[in-house]
């Protein structure tokens, strides 16, 4: 159904917003349930999201994203980040698709099997979204703990900068909050990883 989002012309894809909307709301009710819905308030939000996905120049420079970074999705508990940023797969090219995996599963991943977890995460060479940064709890492998997300991040900054693997996130905290979690070093790094993308801090619950 996604070619029924744009027509072809000149060869370039001409997106129709209103009918983009349409389509995540269907894809959000075929995964989420028939509760699911798009808020009028968080449409310009959801078109930013779009139009970085479906990797629009013009429009990404209209509000200073830069297609080379990622999208840091900031807002409160159940406002709909891991949702939308799921569905926004559904938009992107094959080669820009990636994992949702949330920090709570990979720091468990950590207790588990150690070290080769910020491996396989932080050396990932495909893009990935770290989901809900900062709920995750130090965890020790064999006595030894480790800020497990924090070194992901650092990894990925490198992945970043040497070889141009973005990478995506979410979280419901603030810059300051961030740096207290994961320290100054990781909190610098995230500028030049991440374009910002924030709800307003007065969404209610979506989840209720």
């Amino acid at each position: 159904m996604l070619d029924k989002c744009y027509t072809i012309i000149d060869n370039y894809r001409q997106y129709d917003f209103t009918k983009c909307l349409q389509y995540l709301n269907y894809l959000g009710k075929e995964k989420y349930g028939p509760k699911f819905k798009i808020h009028t308030s968080d449409r310009e939000l959801i078109y930013k999201l779009i139009v970085y996905a479906i990797r629009d120049e013009e429009n990404c420079a209209k509000y200073e994203m830069d297609l080379n970074k990622g999208i840091l999705l900031i807002g409160p508990v159940g406002c709909g980040k891991t949702s939308l940023l799921t569905l926004l797969n559904e938009f992107s090219y094959p080669h820009q698709r990636y994992q949702v995996k949330n920090t709570r599963q990979i720091a468990t991943e950590f207790h588990k099997d150690g070290f080769e977890i910020i491996h396989r995460y932080g050396r990932r060479e495909k893009i990935i979204c770290l989901d809900d940064l900062g709920v995750e709890q130090n965890m020790k492998h064999y006595g030894n703990e480790c800020n497990t997300i924090g070194e992901i991040l650092l990894h990925r900054y490198d992945m970043h900068v040497n070889y141009q693997i973005v990478t995506h996130a979410t979280t419901n905290l603030n810059a300051e909050e961030l740096e207290k979690l994961y320290g100054n070093r990781v909190r610098s790094r995230l500028r030049s990883m991440f374009n910002l993308i924030s709800f307003p801090n007065t969404v209610e619950d979506k989840r209720k």
